[in-house]
């Protein structure tokens, strides 16, 4: 359950220091060359090497002692406090006392702990939301139908809808918590197909402009009629509509999302951007909004309603098809950059000429 697309090293945040290996190559050497003197020196005494050896051998192990037991109680405190994560004691945290590969053992250690802790945290939250989701949807179609079975309002194509809308909800649901046991399998099968993009993309803003309709945000879109994409119809429906529908809830009403898009020939991609000019997006946390049960800040005359799992799994469907997702700087408002490669490899097309190859 650990995030490991990190961009980064540890070497990039860690003081540069003497490395575990140079320390020990130091100690070698100056034993070596302590030893060597203290032997001289006892020769010059008059003590034979019998006797020499045995106190050079003692002196260099007390100091090898102390030296073992600094890195070794380094190495026990990181397995004193895995056991402890074992016992699901996710708040264990290592203090960092040196630069070297302990060290970055130390920090890796209290990453994996902060995204442990993290999760766990979130799957709690994601129970209790998940039940609260529910439950609110399935006591007001039972009310409703009890209703109706009671002769107490009469079945009317508006009470129906009451029953219609919430069954969505909980369809909605479903289909997140499936994408979130495919996300947990690591992949999914994918159907490739060709089909022009606009009109792709005006499917998919259908159901989000009418659903929309009691916020009145405007959604334009600025694509070109003629730009051809490959890839699994169904998850970048997933896709788009995660990036969107989030743009749209975490806008003030009457505000305004775009859709740009542009082909990168040289690279033979495909760069979406999906603007909200209704809010902004903190440099800190442009990754964090991309883990699992991460929640964001709705403004006023917003719902959420979410479960923190729309861009995770936006950005689990682009790694799909070889892309990416990632917000971008625009003064504009926040700005979530979707990279798609225009030709799959899996596509049948590509797949016979690879085969006649």
């Amino acid at each position: 359950m650990l995030e490991h697309n990190r961009n980064r090293t540890h070497h990039e945040f860690l003081p540069h220091g003497t490395s575990l290996r140079v320390k020990i190559e130091i100690l070698i050497i100056c034993s070596v060359a302590v030893a060597f003197c203290c032997a001289w020196a006892m020769s010059k005494i008059g003590l034979s090497g019998w006797i020499s050896l045995p106190i050079v051998l003692v002196f260099f192990s007390v100091i090898g002692y102390f030296f073992s037991r600094h890195l070794t109680q380094s190495l026990i405190a990181v397995r004193d406090a895995a056991q402890a994560m074992a016992q699901g004691e996710y708040h264990t945290r290592l203090q960092q006392t040196s630069t070297d590969e302990v060290g970055e053992l130390v920090v890796s250690f209290n990453e994996m702990a902060n995204d442990l802790e993290h999760e766990d945290q979130m799957r709690k939250d994601l129970i209790a939301n998940v039940s609260h989701e529910l439950r609110t949807p399935v006591a007001a179609m039972m009310a409703q139908a009890e209703n109706m079975a009671d002769h107490v309002i009469q079945p009317t194509p508006a009470n129906l809808e009451v029953i219609v809308t919430q069954t969505h909800k909980l369809s909605d649901l479903i289909a997140f918590l499936l994408d979130l046991s495919r996300m947990e399998a690591g992949a999914a099968s994918l159907h490739i197909s060709r089909f022009n993009f606009k009109d792709f993309i005006d499917e998919t803003l259908e159901p989000l402009k009418i659903a929309d309709a009691p916020h009145d945000h405007s959604i334009s879109e600025h694509i070109p009629h003629d730009i051809m994409l490959e890839g699994d119809r169904d998850r970048l429906g997933q896709l788009f509509t995660n990036i969107v529908s989030n743009a749209l809830k975490h806008s003030p009403d009457r505000t305004r999302v775009l859709l740009e898009a542009r082909t990168d020939t040289q690279r033979g991609v495909l760069v979406t951007n999906v603007v909200n000019f209704g809010s902004h997006i903190a440099p800190q946390d442009r990754e964090r909004i991309f883990r699992r049960f991460a929640l964001g800040q709705n403004h006023p005359g917003t719902s959420s309603g979410g479960t923190g799992l729309g861009l995770s799994i936006a950005r689990w469907a682009a790694k799909l098809h070889g892309g990416t997702v990632r917000v971008v700087d625009d003064p504009r408002g926040a700005n979530f950059q979707i990279e798609l490669p225009l030709k799959h490899p899996q596509h049948p097309e590509h797949t016979q000429h690879s085969q006649q190859r």
